[in-house]
């Protein structure tokens, strides 16, 4: 009997996948749950466990691009596994007179037609001549391996230091004003380095995986009226209470006591009093949800994911700070389930951890709210007819217009600046 293995659904507007790695050999045994291959969609790198125990047999290879309910594999319950292909073993030494060696061909390693998907996917994101890369597949074919260990020799290895830029030719015409050369400046550390052509110029391949996030956030553009209202929210006893509590608080819990777990509360009882900022539209009719599933931006470097925390409303702060420095760190690292990229029925990012003093978030389809986070200023207040310093944060919500109202919106945030700005309302939910 065999089972096919379907691609799932990988989260909110996620309709495709690259599958970047077979963890399982075609023809390997394979256990109930066990990983068989890691999907790479925009959002993070999951990993597709195996629904039944039996033997893999793969439909997809490596690089292929596979959509959601795509069979990309079967396993055959109670099959017998076959061996692993093995390198052949050494041959004795003949006595017949050795013939001039012939190196592998080297010719399909030069042609990016020739190469599987998933090298030549590496091959063209890191920009890399397959001609310098020593090929050790079957008839001197590249394999992934070989450009993943060439990528770290490169790495381990400092590039030679650039040839100093000629002069100028005398006769070569000049503004008063002249731009300077683009590589006279090593860029900094940390920074992406590009080297440009003789006109100043680069281009580089939109990778699949920068197309998705750019079609995913112009179509939340055009399939939601999106507005975005603002408000600004005086920090002081929020940051007072952190200041007092925060050791104490980590020794108790074991982890550090952020401003997320603050805004998390704020947001679950605010979108208790406004239930369509919690909602979303589906065709023409409402889905209300009694559950708050906090959706979290990350950056990382491959994009920005969004990771959920399902069930909010039953979490305390130390489990929030928990769940947010565990997901946080697991979008990082490829390691997220493919629950956890699902579901969510409101977004919190955070643009102050950059530097955002304002923006306008985009929403996550479906989702109707989205709320930004910026950077907290010191700036002049007035406090009981008095100018006071306080720390500050600007605070922006976009919503979808064709299901929220401008009172809801802005009733919304007006409710979690009461919230934040006098903490013992998060306790007493009043």
């Amino acid at each position: 009997m065999s089972t096919k293995v379907e691609v799932p659904a990988l989260g909110e507007s996620v309709t495709e996948a690259i599958l970047i790695k077979r963890i399982k050999a075609d023809g390997e045994a394979v256990a109930v749950a066990e990983p068989i291959c890691e999907l790479e969609t925009d959002k993070a790198n999951v990993d597709l466990p195996a629904p039944v125990a039996g033997v893999v047999r793969w439909a997809k290879e490596e690089g292929d691009t596979v959509h959601v309910g795509e069979t990309i594999a079967r396993i055959d319950e109670g099959a017998v596994a076959t061996t692993k292909p093995a390198a052949p073993a050494s041959k004795p030494v003949q006595s017949t007179p050795a013939k001039p060696t012939t190196p592998p061909p080297a010719a399909k390693a030069n042609k990016n037609e020739d190469l599987s998907p998933a090298v030549r996917r590496l091959i063209e994101e890191n920009e890399l001549n397959p001609a310098n890369i020593t090929s050790t597949g079957p008839g001197g074919r590249l394999t992934k391996e070989d450009v993943l260990a060439h990528l770290e020799r490169s790495k381990a290895t400092p590039a030679p230091p650039a040839a100093p830029m000629p002069e100028p030719p005398p006769a070569r015409p000049t503004t008063s004003e002249a731009m300077p050369a683009v590589t006279a400046k090593p860029a900094p550390a940390g920074k992406e380095q590009l080297a440009f052509d003789a006109g100043g110029t680069k281009r580089v391949p939109l990778s699949k995986i920068r197309k998705r996030i750019a079609e995913n956030l112009l179509r939340a553009q055009q399939t939601a009226a999106i507005l975005t209202t603002f408000n600004e929210i005086d920090l002081h006893q929020v940051m007072e209470l952190r200041s007092k509590f925060k050791e104490r608080f980590e020794k108790v819990h074991g982890v550090g006591l952020g401003f997320m777990s603050f805004f998390a509360r704020a947001v679950v009882l605010a979108l208790g009093e406004f239930p369509r900022v919690n909602a979303f539209l589906d065709g023409d009719e409402i889905v209300y949800h009694q559950y708050v599933h906090l959706g979290i931006a990350v950056s990382t470097d491959r994009g920005l994911a969004v990771p959920v925390l399902r069930n909010v409303e039953s979490m305390s702060f130390s489990r929030i700070e928990s769940e947010i420095k565990r997901l946080a760190t697991a979008t990082r690292e490829g390691k997220l389930g493919l629950e956890e990229l699902s579901g969510g029925t409101f977004t919190i990012t955070n643009g102050g951890v950059f530097g955002s003093l304002l923006s306008t978030p985009i929403l996550n389809p479906p989702q109707s709210g989205i709320l930004g986070m910026h950077a907290i200023q010191k700036r002049p207040v007035v406090v009981n007819d008095k100018i006071e310093i306080r720390p500050m944060m600007y605070v922006a919500l976009s919503y979808d217009h064709r299901l929220v109202d401008g009172r809801e919106s802005v009733s919304f945030l007006v409710r979690l600046k009461e919230y934040l700005e006098d903490p013992a309302r998060l306790m007493l939910e009043i």
